[in-house]
């Protein structure tokens, strides 16, 4: 991955592409804007370099207690394989640059998780080997989609640790980078679809659409799994609900929606307005908020089953 490093520089503030002219789904202006967007906003820090802070006992032993650390390091490693996997059968040449560089943030991702827990004494049981089975397109799928679900509630966690001091000041501003990056996968990974449905013949379409439905339903149906399965001591990679429950247990599900939504809202906001950004997630969360009482300027009487 060198060669993609050495020709990117850091221009982690807002993105310019210079795309400008006729926009529209699907077209080149689209592609190069959400290709260069990820490429032009590459942050080159070194996981091996990170100084991660000294934590007092108490600090070091709320971090240890999260019970993600397992999952959250294969989920990465399964998600670099996947991405990189699709990128190698992609003709075209800036879209392969841009998930070969996408893969490699992935990777990147799990050798920083990895670095953290070494660094705080955290334990983690053997790694599986991460292998692709089947179609790389699926496994692209599903590692996007999920992203896109997962990062909506992860940075609403996330400023809530903040927030509550769960998280220590000075560990929030060393983790933020990774946060960032997740806004940047995401955003891209819908722009990619619109643009690779749109692109694809007409005869593929229905069948690509029908792949998309049955990612959801896959998704869907694993996070009910992993729900019924709280509880019984067991790590999952439903970070929704163990992260809620351990950065505190006085947060209504109303809060935290609300929290969610204006964290999504303002990592989302930097980029260039033309672009889609991720939108089921967000609306099916906004749509179940207006049914909830509590919340941010409420009582918080919505709370999350303990």
């Amino acid at each position: 991955m060198s060669s993609t490093t050495s020709t990117i520089t850091d221009t982690s503030g807002a993105p310019q592409s210079g795309a400008d002219g006729p926009f529209r789904f699907g077209n080149d202006l689209h592609k190069t804007l959400f290709c260069r967007t990820l490429l032009d906003t590459f942050n080159p820090y070194q996981p091996a370099v990170i100084d991660w802070p000294e934590l007092d006992a108490e600090a070091r032993d709320r971090l240890v207690s999260l019970p993600i650390w397992d999952i959250a390091v294969q989920t990465e490693g399964r998600a670099g394989l996947n991405v990189a996997t699709y990128g190698q059968t992609v003709a075209d040449p800036l879209v392969r640059k841009a998930i070969e560089l996408n893969a490699f943030e992935e990777r990147r991702h799990k050798l920083v998780l990895s670095n953290l827990v070494a660094a705080y004494g955290i334990t983690l049981a053997p790694e599986p080997d991460y292998v692709v089975q089947g179609d790389p397109e699926w496994a692209f799928l599903v590692t996007g989609y999920s992203e896109c679900i997962d990062s909506f509630f992860a940075f609403g966690l996330f400023e809530t640790a903040r927030r509550s001091g769960f998280f220590p000041q000075a560990l929030v501003e060393t983790f933020e980078p990774v946060m960032q990056e997740e806004s940047r996968h995401i955003l891209f990974f819908v722009n990619w679809a619109a643009w690779h449905r749109r692109t694809m013949p007409v005869w593929r379409r229905p069948f690509f659409e029908l792949k998309v439905l049955a990612v959801w339903i896959f998704l869907i149906w694993e996070r009910i799994g992993i729900a019924r399965d709280v509880g019984n001591g067991a790590q999952d990679n439903n970070f929704t609900v163990t992260g809620a429950k351990s950065v505190g247990d006085d947060i209504g599900i109303a809060e935290l929606i609300d929290i969610c939504l204006t964290e999504n809202k303002r990592r989302m906001s930097p980029y260039d307005q033309r672009l889609k950004r991720p939108a089921a997630v967000p609306a099916l969360a906004g749509l179940a908020r207006r049914f909830m009482r509590g919340g941010l300027k409420g009582a918080r009487k919505d709370r999350l089953i303990a």
